[in-house]
């Protein structure tokens, strides 16, 4: 969708378009639609990356339970 929209607003410059009212209209509306698509893939991007960092980063109570040494029995006499 962003190079569509992209696309269409070279289109429109390309042709003499987007000198008339009814094209520079167009013209801006395919390119605020690229940037709200842009900033959407953006977004998404962002909020996978954090997510991915947040599963391989272990949780402070198994950081904690690590370090933490074990207690041993005491053998009964």
């Amino acid at each position: 969708m962003i190079l569509a929209s992209l696309g269409a607003a070279v289109w429109l410059l390309m042709t003499g378009q987007a000198g008339t009212v009814d094209g520079l209209f167009l013209f801006l509306t395919a390119l605020l639609s690229a940037a709200v698509f842009g900033l959407y893939v953006k977004f998404m991007i962002g909020r996978a990356m954090e997510a991915q960092k947040q599963a391989h980063a272990p949780s402070p109570a198994q950081s904690a339970a690590a370090k933490t040494p074990k207690a041993q029995a005491t053998p009964v006499v």
